[in-house]
């Protein structure tokens, strides 16, 4: 399960980004991380669906994905508008990470020229109940003016 308390957002994590399973839950996108595996978890989600709170996620907001293992928390560090092909955003990052995709503006009728990536780094828990977050990249809201075009 994926879950953002900012925006109240529960929802399953399937397998795979077709259409039936992105119209019933978010979905793991192929070649990225598994959800409790070290790397880049990629998660794709429709705008008009379960991702359309994504544009009230702001920096340092927490992201929690809960498997049968536990549940990992992570911080939002980035948030970037990207071209569609531009899956540079999926490589692994310097930490274990998760990036959340859906397609931008939020509102464009028809197929968005533009995706919309969330990205976020591990924070861990100590076993005194502090946290401590994984070293990552500094917190960035970026906007690339040529991939806006």
């Amino acid at each position: 399960m994926l879950q953002i308390p900012k925006i109240h957002l529960i929802v399953p994590l399937l397998d795979g980004t077709d259409d039936l399973t992105l119209n019933h839950a978010v979905g793991s996108i192929a070649g990225t991380a598994r959800p409790g595996k070290e790397g880049n978890i990629g998660i794709a989600g429709h705008r008009d669906g379960f991702f359309r709170g994504l544009k009230d996620v702001k920096l340092g907001d927490s992201i929690e994905l809960r498997t049968v293992k536990g549940t990992d928390k992570y911080v939002v560090d980035q948030i970037r508008i990207v071209k569609p092909d531009n899956v540079s955003v999926l490589k692994p990052r310097p930490s274990s990470s998760l990036t959340l995709v859906t397609c931008y503006p939020f509102y464009f009728i028809g197929s968005a020229p533009q995706r919309y990536v969330v990205m976020a780094s591990l924070e861990r828990e100590t076993s005194s109940g502090s946290r401590i977050s994984i070293p990552g990249p500094e917190p960035q809201h970026t906007t690339n003016n040529k991939e806006k075009r």
